[in-house]
């Protein structure tokens, strides 16, 4: 790894794996939450707290965040499959995009949250 130098491309690559990953982890927490609401109020109460906490909402921050990124870096790879986007300097402009498109739409989303219910 020490012959090759960062580029965005690089960065994309590995975090739509590293993205992947966590969406998976991430659904098992979510049948795990809906087993707790499903178990009775006071283990959904346990569960809630978990996810009230600073602890929860950082990984409800970066859950989000990586849906956000794997959704659009997925979006990126089917017009890359579809033969678009192959020049050096699209392929570094689409990188871009996932990862700053990815930022601004968990904004959005954590904001729409935030403003109509008051918290995460």
């Amino acid at each position: 790894l020490q012959v090759y130098r960062w580029q965005v491309q690089m960065a994309s690559s590995i975090l739509h794996r590293i993205t992947g990953t966590i969406l998976a982890i991430g659904a098992l927490a979510f049948v795990y939450g809906l087993l707790a609401l499903a178990g009775g109020p006071q283990r959904w109460a346990a569960f809630a707290d978990c996810l009230a906490g600073p602890l929860g909402k950082l990984l409800l921050l970066g859950f989000s965040w990586a849906l956000a990124y794997h959704l659009i870096n997925g979006v990126r790879h089917l017009l890359q499959d579809g033969g678009l986007g192959f020049s050096v300097p699209d392929f570094v402009r689409s990188s871009w995009i996932s990862i700053i498109g990815s930022i601004v739409l968990t904004a959005i989303g954590w904001g729409i949250v935030l403003s109509h219910w008051g918290q995460a």
